[in-house]
């Protein structure tokens, strides 16, 4: 099914919108890998698989395989084809484990596992911290090599939100391998992990180019969401405020009308 997916989704993809591929000798051609890329669009899902020759997988959200209805048989039958693998997130602890026993069952038959170290997508083109929890203990605990991969403009092609793509040419840079069997064992250490991801997303920002920042891309978006709830309740009060102005400048004007009228009728 993968196979005939990729034909389906790979070929259109490669035609309309020509990504562009630097490092490809850098995935091997056998054997377990780790590609660790940056999170700009949803869409990065589809073309990093599209331009290679193995079948890579990454993890992705239940929803998309439990959504009832012909849609979401349709949906979770395509997630399916290219490769995804199903986690419920409903819990964080349990979403983390879930991934983690998923990657490491990937890479146990030999094949490529695709994560995004941040966690998710950027809120705003730039690179953030990765979480130690997943990409580090995967590696350590499977000893698979991390190949570093930047995706370059897929956001630009469909932004949060966005339901149609635009056609442009995105990029994707594949680094050389980083081999951290220096820590075998020591996936429970989080002093390791968190060396181990910094590593990763050191090599990620030099191949993306990105600005980085160092906090989680989930607090980024917390914050964002934060001010704009309060930009559209300050907005609303300025609204409110604004209404109360105007209803008391009409009622003042009312009132020195009334008296006005008051005073013509009561002159001799």
């Amino acid at each position: 099914m993968y196979g005939a997916m990729k034909v389906a989704v790979g070929g259109p993809l490669k035609v309309a919108f020509r990504p562009w591929v630097e490092g490809l000798e850098n995935v091997p051609a056998e054997g377990p890998a780790i590609l660790a890329s940056n999170h700009l669009s949803f869409s990065d899902s589809f073309f990093l698989p599209a331009v290679l020759d193995r079948k890579v997988t990454f993890i992705a959200k239940a929803e998309y395989f439990t959504t009832p209805g012909v849609k979401g048989r349709l949906t979770a039958a395509f997630f399916k084809g290219v490769g995804q693998l199903p986690v419920d997130r409903s819990g964080a602890r349990g979403a983390g484990e879930a991934a983690i026993k998923s990657g490491i069952e990937v890479l146990e038959r030999g094949e490529l596992f695709g994560i995004y170290p941040e966690g998710t997508r950027s809120p705003d083109g730039r690179l953030y911290r990765g979480k130690p929890g997943g990409l580090a203990r995967v590696a350590l605990a499977t000893g698979a090599p991390v190949i570093p991969v930047a995706m370059i403009d897929t956001e630009k092609i469909q932004p949060p939100g966005k339901v149609v793509p635009k056609l442009m040419r995105p990029g994707i840079r594949i680094g050389k391998p980083l081999d951290f069997s220096r820590y075998q064992g020591m996936e429970h250490d989080r002093f390791v992990l968190r060396a181990v991801t910094d590593e990763v997303m050191y090599e990620i920002m030099k191949l993306s180019g990105q600005e980085y920042v160092d906090m989680y891309a989930t607090a980024m978006k917390r914050q964002l969401a934060e001010a704009a709830k309060a930009e559209k309740e300050a907005g609303k009060a300025a609204k409110a405020a604004l209404a109360r102005a105007e209803k008391e400048q009409a009622e003042k004007e009312q009132a020195e009308k009334d008296e006005r009228t008051r005073q013509r009728r009561t002159e001799p």
